[in-house]
């Protein structure tokens, strides 16, 4: 299986809304890093943190939230996906959509990093009444 492959695994594992399988390419010591200036911004250290700080939270927060992958670009150690994130925020019930781009970086099959970059100002639009 390529880097692009467990990538793309995870993306399929986003749409049947399997947390586990989510995480599952994560190292221990993952550095997940969210967009200043999105609803989550930071970086998270270790799966259970991105657990907590992302995923759950998005899945607490959104109605039908979903991420729509266009393309993986396949850079051997270093992995793109671009796509489109949308849902509604359920205390607004603002509906947002913003393309996306995410950077992840692989070491012997495992995700070690990951960097999200996003039109932020688009989501939090949904945030605001």
């Amino acid at each position: 299986m390529t880097n692009a492959d467990i990538i793309r695994e995870h993306y399929a594992a986003s749409d049947r809304g399997d947390i586990d399988g989510m995480l599952a390419p994560l190292a221990d010591d993952v550095q997940w890093t969210e967009a200043a200036g999105f609803p989550y911004a930071g970086t998270y250290v270790g799966p259970d943190a991105v657990a907590a700080n992302v995923f759950q939270r998005i899945q607490e927060e959104w109605d039908d939230y979903t991420l729509a992958i266009d393309e993986v670009v396949d850079g051997g150690v270093v992995v793109v996906g671009i796509g489109t994130y949308s849902g509604t925020y359920t205390l607004t019930g603002r509906f947002f959509a913003a393309r996306v781009a995410h950077v992840w970086r692989l070491t012997d099959g495992r995700v070690t990093a990951f960097e999200q970059f996003t039109d932020t100002e688009l989501v939090n639009r949904a945030l605001r009444d």
